[in-house]
């Protein structure tokens, strides 16, 4: 019983984060003078439980400490700890049988301080307000969060708001406080479908032209790497081969000065046919890489 309830305590500290000993008790039905003593235990045991004094303090576990109890990272435990009882068990059943890392090669994890607050306000449909670090500078808003993406290692908050529904990059939440009150869920709302219309028209808005190339086959390999819209274009590609064996292929691009640094990345298997001015650009960049890395004479010593 007891050493249930102590990790009862260890994943509430690492999901939720800092908590008071009054929330603890009440989130497991025990006094608080029980937490105190489990807290003391765990403290003895070696497990680094930092208390923080004050209004605003209470107990939290040492920040990049993992407990080799649960297995998990510090987001896997937030998440974990916003889920329904009921699927909690289910969870972890399936956690100790699949890993699923969605952080690219050579990144680190993007922080998401704020995210078991935004995951447990998607739970209970509350609103929040929130500081927000956006492109214009930071602002406040009060939000209707929906739902939860993981993107490229990135977590997005999709939300209801005044103007509509939006998306926030949760790493750019700089601060979280509840708002009051319920909202309530747009019965026809699909998070699935609205994410995917809403990345095809971002990249619609993105994509503002178009750029007809030659590819051979490791050439058509590379620049389905460049981007998904890049990748349908050359699967949507006719048939087309030139004497060589090469494609032609018409790909969306962004701008030409965007498109030229992008090409390179296939090297000598693309050539550009149109636009002109993408084709003279390509030929000035790759001008200026002969002129760095042409051979250079060495000097003649003498000897005296």
């Amino acid at each position: 019983m007891r050493a249930g309830r102590l990790l009862q305590v260890l994943m509430l500290l690492q999901g939720e984060g800092r908590m008071s000993a009054t929330r603890i008790a009440e989130k497991m039905g025990v006094s608080v003078r029980t937490v105190h003593r489990d807290i003391e235990e765990l403290s003895a045991s070696g497990v680094p439980v930092v208390a923080e004094r004050g209004a605003t303090g209470g107990f939290t576990l040492l920040e990049g400490w993992r407990t080799r109890l649960t297995g998990l990272t510090p987001i896997e435990a937030t998440v974990m700890s916003s889920l329904p009882d009921s699927w909690q068990a289910d969870a972890r059943r399936v956690a100790s049988r699949f890993h699923l890392d969605p952080v690219g090669w050579y990144r680190a994890p993007a922080r998401a301080d704020h995210l078991a607050a935004v995951a447990d306000a998607v739970w209970k449909e509350r609103r929040l307000k929130i500081r927000y670090d956006s492109w214009k500078g930071v602002s406040e808003r009060t939000i209707e969060p929906l739902g939860l993406v993981l993107k490229g290692g990135e977590w997005y908050a999709v939300a209801q708001t005044k103007k509509g529904v939006a998306t926030y990059k949760v790493a750019n939440i700089q601060a979280v406080e509840r708002s009051g009150g319920t909202f309530k869920r747009p019965a026809r709302f699909d998070l699935g479908q609205h994410w995917t219309e809403s990345i095809e028209r971002f990249e619609a808005g993105l994509y503002r032209g178009t750029a007809v190339v030659r590819a051979s086959a490791l050439g058509l390999r590379r620049l389905k790497l460049l981007s998904d819209a890049v990748g349908k274009a050359v699967e949507r590609a006719p048939e087309k081969v030139d004497a060589r064996g090469w494609l032609e292929v018409t790909i969306p691009i962004e701008s030409v000065e965007h498109a030229a640094m992008e090409l390179l990345k296939v090297g000598a298997e693309c050539d550009v046919v149109e636009p002109k001015e993408l084709r003279e650009k390509m030929t000035g960049m790759a001008s200026e890489l002969a002129a760095i890395y042409r051979p250079r004479a060495r000097g003649r010593t003498t000897t005296r």
